[in-house]
């Protein structure tokens, strides 16, 4: 497993979104999964890459907004809990 990088709250939420997924080794990949109620998740390969899965089709605001979350998650960035119906799991 590769060591994270630290992430700060400001440079996670005011980091354009491309600039970010590059510093931290992520990519966003198109999830096959269609239900509403899902929002995106995280894959790490075993190269140490992140896989961002998310919903095609999704407002920009939407997939902007969960992806730095999913990043806050993975890099245990201090972040307010997004309200319902946003919930993570850990797997």
């Amino acid at each position: 497993m590769t060591v994270a990088p630290a992430v700060s709250p400001d440079h996670l939420l005011d980091t354009p979104l491309g600039d970010l997924l590059a510093e931290v080794g992520a990519e966003v990949v198109d999830s096959p999964v269609t239900d509403a109620g899902f929002f995106g998740a995280v894959v790490q390969r075993k190269s140490g890459q992140l896989l961002l899965s998310m919903p095609a089709g999704r407002s920009e605001l939407e997939h902007d907004t969960v992806a730095r979350y999913l990043l806050a998650q993975v890099f245990d960035v201090d972040l307010p809990k997004l309200p319902a119906p946003f919930v993570t799991t850990e797997l």
